[in-house]
């Protein structure tokens, strides 16, 4: 007999593997565990079958259920929701060249303005009239535009302010096929913009790069400074001949193919009296392969291949070589001060044409040098000489200023602990003293005032107690004296100095706070103007709330861990939440938000029931060199024993925070980092999602990847490897790659798939056909929700294969990509 008009409301059932009904290992619990375990799972299970009996109808109740059909109506497409409820939020200025004017973006109801401040009379207008300019692209672009949805954030003034260039996007999407458009102010006559032949070649053509770089073969002449001469590569050597001649003179003899001088190298000294070039051995020529399994002109898949060094791999040797026009004279330059170099910059001529100067980078990168030679001699010296046990972080700290020809320069390094500034004597090659000292890290360089002698830079970490992380712009002489605060409001700081430098505009937030907007004077650092203050009442009135900040002490029980807590928009204290950590523990910098945001992603990620957070474990940038070197050499440490006890930190401070299931998601060195979790510490993450990871650090780009892990290749690498160490996976694991990726070799994803077959391991793979590097996009993103909500909430997904609106494409469509007609 069926029960009529009678509801039970319980929490949802259980998955089938639910670790709450089974054992870790699947297996099942005895009654002592079941006793100490969460029960409410298996008393929903058992209490289903009671009412399947009974014919009672059971339906979850919105207080208590999680990963409802309403909770993923609030996750998916949020971004477009909270877009444009924050009203007066400007984006970063930018100066006209007259130095007295800047042009911001901001929002507005509807969409966005652009706005125009004359700096000396305080006044605001707009910088064209966007009424008419929205009606001229509505024409040329065929497709709907208004005054304040102009497909551009970001413009350029060109031909003397009487028009603008600007790139074309869609409001949420990449720039559109014509993207550079140029618009008369006059008439308001829209085109596609000329296109410039980029005439400048990239800084290295030679050495090592970010995935290396192809020899040049080719040359353009190099026309000398006085402007008589031309120098260029012939026959793999270095000529000279006057600029109209085909009649010159061959300066070297000695290159060949496997040993050719660059062309891309040639530099002539200021006075038109010397040379130098690199003669280039070119290392191995390493090649990833692609096959592009579905493209949109063709039915049938095409293949393609991406020049790509790797760690280890033999990179190309530089040899620079000095050439006297006058006397022929080669000088070979001995290499015992750059014997193994990862990377050299070019070659830069002292202003009295008496040295040049390079950069030498040493493979391993503990070794970082400033060369100087001789023009005359051809002896080589070493100005700067910096040597670090573990790292030189080349790549985000290497910051070098020359004074007077080189007479002085400053110099950035972390020598003492601290990123910080030092002056040399450029002559006798000694500190002459450290411009910057303390327990807080220099961030940047604004810009330098060679005849004031001050430094104009960024830094973090000053004040004690507030955010290590928030930037500040400061003032300081060379000698060290003087040290000033440029910016005060508790945020981190963005400043835009006048081309004059009389002006800057600071823009400043925090995650709790919407941008602020002043300008400030450079003589007195006054506030002059109050221009934008950001207004988030409406995204507040949605129940949106910004990430709460939480600390917590690290592994060694005094450094302070900082991380947010994003909590769901229907937040109830009273319940319990699976805990998501996103995660990206790369050290080339920090990534915890700082400045104000929605936070869509992750926000939307928690409408379905969880709590998602972000933390800077060791290993990470912008603390102290102790703290980034956690990561040296041991990528997969990547904080994860700091990151535990944050987790176990919040979870005391808040019940609601249930650690016995926490999730863990990244991308690219997050993706290797997710799969860590649940390799190397299983105890504590149940599931991870690993996007386009770096699961072997050998099968990723080498710049990256010897930066941290070092060089030659050492057993470090298999320690650290996902592949090497897939037999240890326990947990629920999703792995998405993109076929196309030219970042990190997909290859590096299907070896961990390749090991974890062969382990024997259960695991989900999502392969995005014609992707590049990224999380799987919507899709993707879609799939990490469902996977989240089935093994931390025990919810099945949502049906997403009903009927389409959109049909498949025809037989004569499909006919017409086979045949090409």
């Amino acid at each position: 007999m069926l029960t009529k008009g009678i509801r039970i409301s319980l929490p949802p059932p259980p998955s089938l593997h639910s670790s709450a009904a089974l054992g870790r290992k699947g297996t099942m619990q005895s009654a002592s565990e079941l006793a100490s375990a969460d029960t409410r799972p298996t008393w929903a299970g058992f209490a289903m079958a009671v009412a399947l009996i009974c014919g009672v109808i059971i339906v979850p109740t919105a207080g208590m259920a999680q990963g409802t059909a309403a909770d993923y109506a609030r996750a998916e497409g949020l971004a477009q929701r909270l877009n444009g409820l924050v009203v007066d939020a400007a984006d970063p200025p930018s100066w006209l060249p007259t130095g007295d004017s800047f042009v911001y973006n901001k929002s507005v109801r509807g969409g966005h303005t652009f706005v125009l401040v004359d700096a000396t009379a305080l006044e605001r207008r707009s910088p064209f009239d966007q009424e008419k300019l929205a009606a001229a692209l509505t024409t040329v672009m065929k497709r709907s535009i208004t005054a304040l949805t102009l497909p551009f954030t970001t413009f350029s003034f060109v031909d003397g302010e009487s028009a603008i260039e600007f790139t074309a996007r869609d409001r949420f999407g990449p720039p559109t096929d014509a993207a550079r458009w140029r618009c008369t102010l006059a008439n308001y006559a829209c085109a596609p913009a000329p296109t410039i032949e980029r005439a400048a070649r990239e800084r290295r053509d030679f050495g090592g790069g970010l995935f290396g770089a192809l020899p040049r073969v080719d040359t353009l002449p190099r026309i000398s400074p006085d402007g008589k001469q031309e120098a260029l590569i012939r026959n793999f050597n270095v000529y000279v001949r006057p600029v109209g001649s085909e009649q010159g003179t061959m300066l070297s003899t000695d290159g060949s193919e496997g040993y050719a001088y660059n062309d891309a190298s040639v530099a002539w000294s200021p006075d038109s009296k010397r040379l130098a070039a690199y003669r280039v051995r070119p290392g191995y020529r390493r090649m990833v392969h692609y096959v592009l399994s579905s493209p949109t002109d063709q039915l049938q898949p095409k293949d393609s291949t991406l020049y790509y060094n790797k760690p280890g791999d033999v990179l190309d040797v530089d040899q620079p070589v000095l050439f006297d026009l006058a006397s022929h004279k080669q000088l070979v330059i001995d290499n015992a001060l750059f014997p193994n170099a990862y990377d050299v910059s070019s070659l830069a001529w002292r202003l009295d044409s008496k040295a040049v100067t390079f950069e030498y980078n040493q493979r391993g990168h503990q070794v970082y040098r400033i060369i100087e030679i001789n023009a005359s001699t051809g002896a080589a010296r070493a100005v700067v000489d910096e040597q670090s046990p573990t790292f030189f972080e080349y790549s985000a700290k290497k910051y070098r200023h020359d004074i007077n020809d080189g007479k002085e320069i400053i110099w950035m390094s972390e020598r003492d602990g601290w990123n910080h500034l030092y002056l040399y004597d450029g002559v006798t090659d000694r500190v002459k003293n450290q411009i910057t000292k303390g327990q807080w890290v220099v961030r940047g360089i604004d810009w330098i005032d060679d005849a004031k002698r001050q430094i104009w830079f960024a830094a973090s970490g000053m004040y004690p107690g507030k955010d290590p992380y928030f930037v500040h712009h400061y003032r300081i002489n060379f000698d060290g004296t003087g040290l000033t605060a440029i910016t005060d409001a508790d945020g981190t700081h963005t400043v835009s100095f006048s081309p004059d430098r009389r002006y800057y505009v600071d823009l400043w937030s925090r995650v709790d706070l919407p941008p602020v907007l002043q300008l400030r004077r450079t003589s007195d650092l006054k506030v002059v103007m109050n221009v934008e203050h950001a207004d988030d009442s409406v995204l507040l009135a949605t129940g949106w709330r910004p990430p709460e900040v939480f600390t917590a002490k690290g592994r060694d029980e005094k450094t302070d861990i900082w991380g947010v807590i994003i909590r769901p928009t229907n937040f109830d204290p009273k319940k319990k939440y699976p805990v998501i950590e996103n995660i990206y523990a790369g050290p080339q910098d920090s990534f915890v938000p700082k400045t104000f945001s929605t936070q869509s992603g992750m926000q939307a990620q928690a409408e379905l029931g969880f709590i998602v957070v972000q933390i800077d474990g060791m290993g990470t940038s912008n603390r102290s060199k102790a703290f980034h070197d956690v990561a040296w050499k041991d990528l997969a440490d990547a904080g994860f024993p700091d990151r535990i006890l944050w987790h176990k930190a919040v979870a005391a401070k808040y019940p609601f925070y249930d650690i016995s299931r926490v999730g863990i998601y990244g991308t690219s060195a997050g993706g290797q980092s997710a799969l860590g979790a649940l390799l190397f510490h299983p105890e504590f993450y149940k599931a991870a999602v690993a996007a386009a990871g770096a699961q072997d650090n050998r099968m990723d780009k080498i710049w990256w990847n010897e930066q941290w892990m070092g060089w030659p290749i050492g057993p470090q690498y298999a320690a650290a490897s996902n592949v090497d160490n897939a037999y240890r996976l326990q947990g629920k694991l999703l792995l998405v790659v993109g076929e196309m990726d030219p970042n990190v070799d997909p290859s590096s994803t299907m070896q961990v798939v390749n090991a974890l077959i062969k382990a024997k391991k259960y695991f989900d793979l999502l392969v995005i056909p014609g992707a590049g590097h990224g999380s799987g996009g919507p899709y993707g993103e879609l799939k990490r929700f469902d996977f989240f909500a089935y093994n931390l909430l025990g919810v099945e997904a949502p049906e997403r294969n009903h009927s389409s609106a959109e049909a498949p494409a025809s037989v004569a469509q499909l006919d017409r990509r086979v045949h090409g007609s």
